[in-house]
């Protein structure tokens, strides 16, 4: 993981470095910011210095548990991230806890129903999901939420941010209940996407598996359908799943970006936007090695799971 970190910044440091534009643009822009503090701010930071030196002084600095200064926000990048990674982790979470939870079980019972009625509905509503871009999803629910009040929940949702303006004079409870109605239509539009092709996966792995002698003999032998498919079958056809879900949770939060833009959720979207347009170099940096890092836990975590699952995956 540490390699595989390593080249990923080397390679997002390089690519800032070739990319048009100067970190310093607005302050050199600014007829009030003399000339030796802009040097001064240069010599700070490493900018007059060349390219392999900059890298070396950004990755010391990140060592020793140091971010770097967001010139967009004239503050420190460590603040920023903290500010906005909780949203951000809280949409995903819960947009891929939605996920999972709805995906899978549709899938299993698919697999089940194999060819009938509730098979292609539940297959034409995933094809229908995988092909809606998620922009337009967004657009679609946040029109119903503002110009359809009648609709029973959807017309009372609240439209943008994370919380309410009068959260803090309410209870624990109304708090939690608040966050989760505004988590309600970025998660769903997060939660489509991803649930669709879940549930294809789902059903694809254990209608294999359910074709497997082991099942056919489980059968013979006189044990309940319920034991046959959640104690032997079901734990096979998880292997697939359990290797995409490092996958699927970093999907989200690249996805979220979009998501968090068009609807106004208070979360890194708008500010990676912003840092990469400015060229915040260290800004542009902690998010795209907070997106590495998140990747590969979330693959660790699949590798973990799948061994835990399979005795036929060994720890080494």
């Amino acid at each position: 993981m540490i390699p595989m970190l390593l080249g990923v910044s080397l390679l997002a440091f390089a690519l800032l470095q070739l990319s048009p534009g100067d970190p310093l643009a607005a302050q050199r822009n600014n007829p009030q910011v003399p000339d030796e503090l802009i040097r001064r701010i240069e010599r700070q930071y490493g900018f007059d210095k060349p390219f392999p030196e900059q890298y070396a002084l950004w990755l010391g600095n990140v060592f020793h548990g140091n971010l770097g200064y967001s010139f967009k926000y004239k503050r420190p990048v460590a603040d920023v991230l903290w500010e906005r990674l909780s949203a951000t982790l809280l949409l995903a979470l819960f947009s891929s806890g939605l996920a999972w939870l709805v995906a899978v079980p549709l899938g299993v019972w698919s697999a089940l129903r194999r060819g009938e009625w509730i098979d292609k509905t539940v297959s034409v509503i995933a094809f229908v999901g995988m092909s809606l871009p998620s922009f337009f999803l967004a657009l679609l629910l946040l029109y119903a939420a503002t110009m359809m009040p009648e609709l029973p929940l959807l017309g009372r949702l609240p439209i943008g941010g994370l919380t309410s303006a009068d959260f803090d004079s309410m209870g624990w409870l109304h708090r939690v209940w608040d966050v989760f109605l505004h988590l309600l239509i970025p998660g769903t539009v997060l939660a489509v996407g991803a649930l669709a092709g879940l549930q294809r996966i789902a059903r694809g792995s254990m209608l294999e598996v359910l074709r497997q002698p082991y099942v056919i003999a489980a059968r013979s032998r006189g044990l309940s359908e319920g034991a046959i498919l959640w104690r032997h079958a079901f734990r096979n056809a998880a292997n697939p799943l359990l290797t995409l879900l490092g996958f699927e949770f970093s999907a989200l939060l690249s996805g979220a970006a979009f998501t968090e833009i068009i609807t106004s959720w208070p979360g890194l979207g708008l500010v990676a936007l912003e840092a990469v347009r400015a060229k915040d170099l260290f800004l542009v940096m902690a998010t795209v090695l907070m997106g590495s890092l998140l990747l590969l836990l979330g693959n660790l975590l699949s590798d973990l799971l799948l061994a835990w699952n399979d005795p036929r995956v060994k720890l080494r």
